[in-house]
C-alpha cells in the first residue's frame, strides 16, 4: 500500500434501508475530513454488484434489508475484499443473527441507538483493529463462551495445536494490532494474516477475533 494511500480518506459505503438511519450515518461521516463516503444503498442486492469496485474501507450494513439479508452482503464484501471491515448496524440482537453475522465476517456488531460519538468512536475504533460491539452484544457473546467452556472436556492435546505463524499472528491481534500492522510485523501479506486467523478459528471452534483471543487465552496458547 502506497504513502499516498495510506494518508488517503477512508473510503466508506452504508447499506440501510431506513432513509433517515442512512442520512444519519452519512452526515456523520461527511463532518470528519477522515473519512469519504463513496456510495449508500437502499438494498443488498444492488451494494453486492457494486462491491467489487467500490475500493472500499468500510462497509457499514444493517441485517433487516428488503431484499436480502445484510449477513448475505457482508459474505460478499469478505470474498471481494478479505481486508474490509465490515461494521453491522442493526436492530436485531438475538443470538443466531449475531453468529451468523460474525460467521460471515461481521468485525462489530452494533444495535442501532447507539449515541453518535459512540458510534464515530467505534468506526475509528474498527480500522485499529478493534471488534465495537455494542454491550448487550458483547454480554451475549460472553455468557456463550462461557456456557461454552463450561461444558468443554479438557483438551485432547494437539488437536487445537498453532503453528509459529499462527501463534505470532494471533498474539499480534491481542496486543490490539491491526490487520495491516500485524502483516507488516510479520514480514506478510495482509490476506496472508487473514488466511492465518482463518485457520485460528477453524481450530479454536470460533467464528471472530474477540471469541479466538478469549479462547486462545482460556486454552493458555497466548499470554
Amino acid at each position: 500500500m502506497t504513502a499516498e494511500r495510506l494518508n488517503a480518506p477512508i473510503r466508506t459505503a452504508i447499506v440501510e434501508d431506513d432513509p433517515a438511519s442512512r442520512k444519519m450515518i452519512v452526515s456523520l461521516l461527511q463532518a470528519d475530513p477522515n473519512y469519504t463516503v463513496v456510495a449508500e444503498f437502499a438494498e443488498g442486492r444492488a451494494a453486492m454488484a457494486a462491491l467489487s469496485e467500490l475500493a472500499l474501507d468500510i462497509l457499514l450494513v444493517d441485517i433487516g434489508l428488503p431484499d436480502t439479508s445484510g449477513i448475505e452482503v457482508i459474505r460478499k464484501l469478505k470474498a471481494v475484499c478479505p481486508d474490509c471491515n465490515a461494521l453491522v448496524i442493526t436492530t436485531f440482537g438475538d443470538e443466531k443473527t449475531i453468529t451468523s453475522a460474525l460467521e460471515a465476517g461481521a468485525d462489530g456488531y452494533l444495535l442501532k441507538g447507539t449515541p453518535l460519538e459512540e458510534l464515530k468512536r467505534d468506526i475509528a475504533a474498527l480500522r485499529e483493529g478493534g471488534s465495537p460491539l455494542s454491550p448487550m452484544i458483547a454480554r451475549k457473546l460472553l455468557n456463550r463462551l462461557q456456557a461454552t467452556a463450561a461444558d468443554a472436556k479438557p483438551d485432547a492435546g494437539g488437536e487445537a495445536a498453532l503453528t509459529r505463524r499462527e501463534h505470532e499472528v494471533l498474539e499480534m491481534i491481542a496486543k490490539g494490532f491491526s490487520y495491516a500492522e500485524t502483516s507488516t510485523i510479520c514480514g506478510i501479506s495482509p490476506a496472508t494474516v487473514h488466511s492465518h486467523l482463518k485457520s485460528v478459528y477453524r481450530k479454536l471452534e470460533v467464528h471472530s477475533k474477540t471469541e479466538a483471543v478469549y479462547e486462545a487465552r482460556r486454552r493458555k496458547l497466548i499470554s
